[in-house]
């Protein structure tokens, strides 16, 4: 019995170790891949791909100016938390916020120059206005944020501007400059709410909308798939009774937006003033504005555009193809561009080229 017992023993110690060693082995044939969501390290949060949730601290790369309309640098922001005190700007980075369900974070807007969607109105009308106009320091510095976000060139010290990054910072205010507005894309647009879905740990609202606008963008591509190209000059409205001619060199967030239905800027690769014979002799399909609040008569300006006997060779004005955007949708730099975008490719429809 003793020796049965003991041959039992040993069996039963036997097949527990091979028992152990087959879940070991299990277990280092899996590589698991660390998820690293926020450090003290260099690593920034652009670099950091598959998090669900932000760990503070937060180090994400950004920019400063150099000055009033100065070069834009790079300059890395730190937020120990989810920042809780905010002011955009600019309307149309409020409602981006709004759009990440981030309203009650908002402590100030300014610069309310478009038209407020009826989407986020609700949300937007508890936003408190610091100004209707572009806002300066000493308001935004009162409202005791801990971020101002926004427009980039609006980060100056000027009567129209917010404060430098630098001074802000050094004031202990984070400041994240959208980088659509710095040789931007709608691919930068996509990675401005990314960046702000990983600054307040709200990953999920930040990928669902841009999947939501990507889907826009290429609804719109399909719609104007068999479409053939053509070119537009954009017309600044300074006055009802002026031309003036924007060569939007400098505009590639624009220009990236209208490309989606197949617009080429007439004036691409020119610097400086464009004259009006310019305008004549380049002979545009299409004339765009921009309307915002306190803009000249938008519509007595088109009615001037197409009686002015100068211009009457001029294919935009034989064929009535003058267009208008709303300012939040063309010079906001955020997601409304693509409202815009889609209106305007309404009405190009509803009024073809003949």
């Amino acid at each position: 019995m003793k020796f049965k017992f003991r041959t039992i023993w040993f069996a039963s110690l036997s097949l527990l170790l091979l028992l152990i060693a087959a879940c070991s082995n299990a277990a280092s044939s899996t590589t698991t891949t660390p998820v690293v969501e926020g450090s003290n390290s260099s690593e920034t949060a652009t670099q950091v791909e598959n998090t669900s949730k932000t760990s503070y601290p937060l180090t994400i790369e950004n920019f400063t100016i150099s000055g009033e309309g100065g070069e834009w640098k790079p300059k890395s922001q730190t937020f120990e938390k989810a920042p809780e005190r905010v002011v955009a700007n600019t309307q149309s980075a409020a409602e981006m916020l709004i759009k990440l369900g981030l309203t009650d974070k908002m402590v100030g807007v300014a610069a309310l120059y478009g038209t407020v969607t009826p989407d986020v109105a609700d949300d937007f009308a508890k936003i408190p206005v610091l100004s209707k106009d572009y806002v300066g320091k000493e308001l935004v510095v009162g409202a005791s944020p801990d971020l101002v976000l926004g427009r980039g060139d609006l980060f100056a010290d000027a009567d129209w501007g917010v404060g430098t990054v630098d001074g802000l910072n050094d004031m202990n205010i984070r400041t994240f400059l959208q980088t659509t507005n710095h040789q931007g894309t709608l691919d930068s647009l996509y990675d401005d709410i990314a960046q702000l879905g990983q600054i307040f740990d709200v990953q999920d609202n930040a990928a669902k909308f841009t999947e939501s606008l990507k889907a826009r963008v290429e609804a719109i591509k399909s719609s104007v798939a068999d479409l053939s190209e053509h070119r537009f000059a954009y017309i600044v409205p300074a006055t009802e009774d002026t031309i003036t001619v924007s060569s939007m060199h400098n505009d590639t967030y624009q220009l990236d937006a209208l490309s989606l239905l197949k617009l080429k800027n007439t004036f691409d690769g020119v610097q400086g003033e464009v004259s009006v014979e310019q305008l004549i002799t380049a002979n545009p399909d299409y004339l765009l504005l921009s309307a915002y609040a306190g803009s000249p008569d938008i519509d007595k300006l088109i009615q001037n555009l197409y009686a002015n006997p100068a211009l009457q060779s001029m294919n935009a004005i034989k064929n009535k193809q003058i267009y208008v955007t709303d300012f939040s949708q063309f010079w906001g730099y955020g997601y409304q561009i693509l409202d815009g975008i889609e209106k305007m490719e309404q009405e190009m429809k509803a009024n073809p080229i003949k």
